[in-house]
Formats: structure tokens, C-alpha cells, sequence
């Protein structure tokens, strides 16, 4: 069960939205940053959006990503993601290994903070976008 599973505080991991020009056109993207300086294994992510636009409830399915293994002070992309999304709250669970503990923790960027003035450079990605920690 769960509840009988002792996780362990997540620190050094972060999550972007960040935009990026590929040949002109603007992609969006989610990426997962590793600041730890040791490796994180078996990373799994859920990835979901939800909220309402225009009065009506919105639900996007639910997306799970799986890295094997995720390098001391290293990036992924996760997955990309449509600004129309950005309406919505967009929730990321991830779940991942360092030695034989376990770490969770959601991650939700909110409907309404990817808007333009939020955005930061983020160096680690060399891109504009959002930061979650």
C-alpha cells in the first residue's frame, strides 16, 4: 500500500514549460531538470491537465512518461505540450529513485501562469519559460 511506502522530501529536481525555435516555430515543451549531483533512476511521471474554459469543465487524458535513468545534473524532455494547455491546470506527478529510496512529488503549473510576464530564462535549458521547484 501507499501509505506504508516512506517517501523521502524532493529536493533538486524542477520542472520547466519552456518555448523553443526550432527552424522559425515556436514548440513548447516540458522538461525535467536534475540539479542533484547523483543520478535518478526508474523516473516516472503522470502527466494530466484539467480545469475549466468558456464554463465547461476540460480533462486531457492521462500521459505516463518512464526514463530509466536520469543523470547527475542532467535535463529531459518530457513531453510537448499544446499552449492551448496553458488554460488548464497542468499537473505533473513524478516519482523516482536515488539508491534504493524513493522520492514523489507533484508539480502543477497553474491555468494562467504560463502568461508572458511570468516568464523567466531559465539557464539550465538556455530557454525562456517556467520554472516549478
Amino acid at each position: 500500500m501507499k501509505k506504508d511506502i516512506d517517501f523521502h522530501p524532493v529536493t533538486g529536481v524542477k520542472l520547466a514549460i519552456a518555448k523553443d525555435n526550432i527552424n522559425g516555430n515556436i514548440e513548447w515543451a516540458v522538461y525535467i531538470i536534475n540539479l542533484n549531483l547523483i543520478e535518478l533512476n526508474t523516473v516516472m511521471i503522470t502527466s494530466k491537465g484539467y480545469g475549466v474554459i468558456d464554463g465547461e469543465e476540460k480533462k486531457t487524458s492521462t500521459l505516463r512518461h518512464m526514463i530509466q535513468e536520469l543523470g547527475a545534473e542532467s535535463i529531459a524532455k518530457i513531453e510537448p505540450i499544446d499552449p492551448a494547455l496553458f488554460a488548464l491546470n497542468n499537473e505533473y506527478w513524478v516519482s523516482y529513485y536515488i539508491l534504493d529510496q524513493i522520492f514523489d512529488k507533484k508539480f502543477i503549473f497553474t491555468e494562467g501562469s504560463m502568461d508572458p510576464s511570468n516568464m523567466t530564462y531559465i539557464p539550465e535549458l538556455d530557454m525562456e519559460g517556467i520554472l516549478h521547484g
